[in-house]
């Protein structure tokens, strides 16, 4: 039975943290986001600019311990690692469920959203077995006691994490999560159907009793019901407060609103285009990679003498920061504003560029991979 369990928690163990080191280096990108919200809360803003490359290198680490789990290899070091690892997430999931400083842990990146509780109770199950683990580590046998098979099989792996990880950044995810991803609606993933569910709430009212000095809190179904309104003795003190009970139906994407530099909402107009458009997304201007930029332009330059083919810029920056910056670059685009938030979910690229007809993403390309004029024109606009 103990064998068995071993077993089981090895393979538990190994196969969750090469899965959950795959999936975030998929997107480090985004993984480099979510670590630069908790290097806020626990202010540590100068580590934000190697927030990308400390995501890499995180990915890279669960894939190789788990590996070596499975391996068998270098037992003693391996479930220490891992044991520094799952203690050092927990208290990062027990800080955010606890304090509500990070709504998401992005342990699985976007591929499975979990709740800040939902990721502390996975790190709990995931300690206890480590400990287990950990105990019983003399039984742990590797496949091999070879040493150039050992080096050999960690340094393959090491390689191939390393790799994907920094493929997926210089180019783009191999799978999408996010609601951006081709093939998608981008109206219909802002839309609310109308039957959908809204969310349910319960008002709580703080009563004081004016005699006694009692009080208490009650609902305002128990309010109305027991008809407590009609005692003159108690009375609502403060704002009554509004708790959600049950999510309602939430649409894919519910934070972007487009506007120009006056606060003009051109949203409707930019995602409903029924035409060819280019959409440029640059959510950093300070960062963005100015020759990608150029060339950019000079594709919106061709596009629209040849084909009518609008081609619109958004950036997070502020207006005169843009206007400065377009100057600069000589823009032919158009310039338009959103948070940095959907932008960044757009596409995991400082800029990316989207490729949208009738609002849906019919391709989108990091800057390394723009294609040329005569590949949009061949592929899509001659057609």
């Amino acid at each position: 039975m103990s064998k068995a369990v071993l077993q089981f928690s090895r393979w538990f163990v190994g196969l969750l943290f090469i899965f959950s080191g795959l999936i975030k280096a998929n997107d480090p990108l985004g993984f480099g986001y979510k670590l630069q919200e908790y290097f806020e809360v626990f202010h540590l803003n100068f580590l934000s600019n190697w927030a990308t490359g400390i995501a890499i290198l995180l990915c890279v680490l669960e894939i190789v311990l788990g590996a070596l789990l499975l391996f068998g290899f270098w037992r003693n070091q391996v479930l220490k690692g891992l044991l520094g690892l799952i203690i050092f997430f927990t208290f990062l999931t027990f800080v955010s469920a606890a304090f509500k400083v990070v709504t998401s842990c992005g342990c699985f990146g976007d591929a499975i959203p979990l709740t800040p509780w939902q990721s502390f109770g996975k790190d709990l199950i995931l300690l206890v077995l480590i400990i287990y683990l950990f105990i019983h580590r003399e039984k742990i046998n590797p496949i091999t006691n070879h040493p150039g098979w050992q080096a050999g099989l960690f340094s393959a792996v090491f390689g191939a994490a390393l790799f994907f990880g920094t493929f997926t950044y210089n180019y783009l995810p191999v799978i999408d999560f996010l609601p951006y991803k081709v093939g998608s609606s981008i109206p219909q993933s802002m839309a609310i159907p109308a039957d959908a569910a809204p969310d349910e709430f319960l008002i709580l009212y703080q009563l004081k009793h004016k005699k006694t000095g009692e009080t208490k809190t009650m609902s305002d179904k128990d309010y109305m019901k027991l008809e407590i309104w009609k005692d003159e003795d108690w009375e609502v003190v403060g704002e009554p407060e509004k708790k959600l009970i049950k999510k309602g139906y939430e649409a894919k994407i519910k934070d972007l609103i487009i506007s120009d530099g006056s606060g003009t909402d051109y949203t409707k107009e930019l995602i409903e285009n029924p035409f060819y458009n280019l959409v440029v997304v640059a959510y950093n201007l300070n960062d963005v990679n100015e020759e990608a930029v150029a060339k950019t332009n000079a594709l919106a330059l061709n596009a629209v003498e040849q084909f009518n083919i609008r081609t619109v810029l958004l950036t997070s920056n502020s207006a005169q920061d843009a206007a400065a910056f377009s100057k600069k670059m000589k823009l032919f685009m158009e310039v338009f504003y959103a948070d940095a938030v959907p932008l960044k979910s757009m596409v995991r690229a400082n800029p990316g560029v989207l490729l949208l007809k009738n609002g849906v993403i019919v391709n989108k390309w990091h800057y390394h991979t723009l294609p040329s004029f005569n590949e949009l024109s061949t592929t899509y606009f001659s057609k």
